[in-house]
Order: C-alpha cells, then sequence, then structure tokens
C-alpha cells in the first residue's frame, strides 16, 4: 500500500467508527435491525424447540423453522418500505 492510500484508510477510520456506522443505520432503516433481530429470536425459539419436538422429524421441524424465521424478515422489511414511503411521500416538507 501506498503511503496515499494508508492516509485515506486511516483517515476515514477515525472520522467513522463502527458504532456510529451502525447507530447511522439504524436511524436511516430502523428495520432492518428488527428484522435480524426477530430472526435471531426465531432461530433461538427453533433451537429449544429441538430439543423437545417430539415425534416431529427433523426435517420437518427445520422446514418450519425456516419459513418463520423468512416470514420474519420478509415482515420487517416490508414494514421498513412502507416506513420509508410514508415518511418520504406523507411527511415531505412542502417546498
Amino acid at each position: 500500500m501506498s503511503s496515499d492510500q494508508e492516509s485515506i484508510f486511516s483517515e476515514y477510520e477515525t472520522e467513522t467508527s463502527q458504532t456510529s456506522k451502525l447507530l447511522r443505520k439504524f436511524k436511516e432503516t430502523p428495520f432492518v435491525p428488527i428484522g435480524m433481530a426477530g430472526f435471531a429470536m426465531v432461530v433461538g425459539y427453533g433451537l429449544y424447540r429441538l430439543k423437545h419436538r417430539g415425534n416431529m422429524k427433523m426435517s420437518l421441524h427445520l422446514i418450519h423453522m425456516r419459513v418463520a424465521a423468512q416470514g420474519f424478515v420478509v415482515g420487517a422489511i416490508t414494514c421498513g418500505v412502507l416506513y420509508s414511503m410514508f415518511r418520504d411521500y406523507m411527511w415531505k416538507p412542502k417546498e
């Protein structure tokens, strides 16, 4: 790496930390972290229920958990898109 590239990267890292980038993203798109958290909760619940699934086949249990996790993420993304459309077009300041 040349010294120019090193100075650019170090300047970028000092201006924005990972935490500040993450907080900025949460403010811009609040439903993406909600979808990620819901996905993690469904996976955690699925792992818990895996032990107590009873007579259900493993493949059927995994399919149900996959569908539930995907459904939560798709629902959160849909809500986020609707929220951003509402924010951009309904709350748009009058020019």
